[in-house]
């Protein structure tokens, strides 16, 4: 088996028959793939939730397992959709994680005096906790599809099959979003040079 490039899933069997004789074995091999991957993307949005989002997704998948449909999207989606809908009920717990990193990339200590060194890091303090502030100010759909794409990697198919919607809204809310970013950037004079 081998991972295709950006970690996005597996060629012969991402697809697996689910509602087949043998469950209990494709689903240890869907967590051996996929939780990892899963963890990481749910610890930044969540935190210490992401322990137990992991094994609730994974519970809820074997669930409804027979409900998994092969032909309309690899497992890797699928899970990453059943962890977003569990993430919304969690959304008060990830934009007050958003505004702590706000808080603590404006409390970074300055004590260094290495000239360079100094000043990137007031720069890149001061560009995350722009960032934390602009993604807690995006409406949770928006916000959904920029950190499944920048954090998760999936592309904009997997994204859309994750969400349950078109790959046109995908691209469209990527857009809108980068649009927003950027003008947040831009009103609070953090734009770059190489920046369009």
């Amino acid at each position: 088996m081998t991972e295709h490039a950006g970690g996005g899933g597996w060629a012969a069997d991402d697809r697996p028959d689910l509602a087949g004789p043998h469950p209990s074995r494709l689903f240890g091999q869907l967590f051996d793939r996929h939780s990892r991957p899963l963890h990481r993307y749910l610890a930044r949005r969540v935190g210490d939730l992401a322990d137990d989002l992991v094994g609730e997704t994974f519970l809820i998948a074997y669930q409804t397992r027979t409900g998994y449909d092969p032909g309309r999207g690899t497992a890797r989606s699928w899970l990453y959709g059943i962890a977003t809908n569990l993430l919304r009920r969690h959304v008060r717990q990830e934009v007050r994680g958003l505004r702590a990193a706000a808080r603590a990339a404006g409390s970074a200590s300055g004590a260094e005096d290495h000239g360079n060194r100094v000043a990137d890091r007031v720069d890149a303090s001061s560009l995350a906790r722009l960032l934390a502030a602009a993604l807690v100010e995006l409406d949770e759909g928006d916000r959904d599809v920029l950190l499944l794409t920048s954090w998760a990697g999936l592309d904009s198919n997997e994204v859309a099959e994750a969400l349950g919607i078109p790959v046109g809204t995908v691209r469209s809310r990527l857009h809108r979003v980068r649009q927003r970013l950027r003008a947040h950037a831009s009103n609070t004079g953090h734009t770059r040079s190489g920046d369009e």
